[in-house]
């Protein structure tokens, strides 16, 4: 391996994976939408007689 590939395996090892997130950094937003889905969806599950 030479130093140019050497030090590009490095630069693209070091950028950790974006998935298009917002970057507030606040996740309480997050969690309650997510916990709001699960209510919402045992509701369902329990109104259609599923469990």
């Amino acid at each position: 391996m030479t130093a140019t590939t050497a030090a590009a395996a490095t630069v693209h090892h070091a950028r950790r994976a974006r998935t298009g997130g917002p970057d507030d950094g606040s996740k309480l937003l997050e969690h309650l939408a997510g916990w709001a889905f699960v209510v919402v969806f045992a509701m369902l599950v329990t109104q259609l007689g599923l469990l």
